[in-house]
């Protein structure tokens, strides 16, 4: 997703930093997200990508740094800030005795300003759910629940931590259309995720986490676009023809060889792709398959910390 959002930052975080004993959660982390924006922070598990969440949300104290929300510092004034932003945390607990019903009236207590119930039910499609208890809940329901818990105070900016995180992949592009209808209201939202397929679908943005620091940050189609190598082209021919002169090939950069299946990393597909054309010809070995990939954010990843997203 593209970004045109510029100017009007929503959320500030400045020269962040955050240690347990000798581990450094995060380490130095600046960045700006603008109003109206979805924002991604994009890391594996152990980035440091919920430390900076809770900083943000008043729930952890920084090392060093600052971070702002609507113009207040949270550290000085989290109250304030806690009263205009809605917050999913990574693990939810609900009281088993209650309501749905009933845990939204709770929660709208503890804020000045409260949507209606009933409304935010509809909204999540759990109205025929009102007056069950949580644990009644398929595991979609119950994201969509804890989300519609978020929008209780009717907050600018939302805040969630790894939303899809257990779902199945259809209740997952389910919250995700939720997630950008939220947006389409004119809130600000914020999210972490280790999906790159979600950062791509969701953000404008994306910061890109490692070991506590932020390795890149642009709109995706911008951090694609950086790498030297976007595409990939791959062919399946016959393994006894002679394969190595592929390599050879216009904008190819690295070839990997398995058994008839040739992968090649390009920074021209349509001249590698004319150039295998021309092999195939000149050898007579034939092109069962040819299929050209994008490269997407797990290369982006791979091509700026040497390892999988993953691992």
């Amino acid at each position: 997703m593209e970004s045109s959002f510029t100017g009007d930052a929503v959320i500030s975080v400045d020269s962040l930093k955050k240690s347990y004993g000798d581990l450094k959660a995060v380490d130095g982390v600046s960045f700006e997200v603008y109003r109206g924006e979805i924002f991604g922070i994009l890391g594996p598990n152990g980035a440091g990508k919920t430390t900076i969440l809770e900083c943000i949300e008043g729930l952890t104290e920084p090392t060093s740094g600052r971070t702002f929300v609507l113009g207040m510092q949270t550290q000085l004034e989290p109250r304030k800030v806690k009263q205009r932003i809605g917050v999913q945390l990574q693990a939810s607990a609900y009281f088993d005795y209650l309501t749905l019903e009933e845990i939204l009236n709770l929660f709208a207590r503890f804020y000045d300003r409260r949507a209606s119930t009933s409304e935010l039910l509809e909204r999540v499609g759990l109205s025929d759910k009102a007056r069950s208890r949580v644990n009644t809940l398929s595991g979609g329901q119950q994201q969509r629940f804890t989300i519609a818990a978020t929008l209780i105070n009717e907050p600018e900016v939302i805040i969630l931590d790894e939303p899809t995180t257990g779902l199945d992949p259809q209740a997952r592009r389910n919250l995700w259309e939720f997630i950008q209808s939220i947006n389409a209201d004119g809130r600000t939202v914020v999210l972490t995720t280790h999906y790159m397929e979600e950062a791509e679908f969701l953000c404008h943005r994306i910061a890109i986490m490692d070991y506590g620091r932020i390795v890149a940050l642009d709109t995706p189609a911008n951090l694609v676009r950086s790498l030297p190598v976007p595409f990939e082209v791959k062919i399946v021919t016959g393994s006894e023809y002679d394969l190595d002169g592929l390599r050879c090939l216009s904008g190819v950069q690295d070839v990997l060889i398995e058994e008839g299946t040739v992968r090649m990393r390009t920074s021209d597909a349509a001249a590698t792709v004319s150039g295998i054309m021309a092999w195939s010809g000149e050898t007579g070995a034939p092109v069962k398959h040819l299929e050209i990939i994008p490269s997407n954010l797990e290369d982006v990843f791979l091509s700026l910390t040497g390892r999988g997203l993953r691992e």
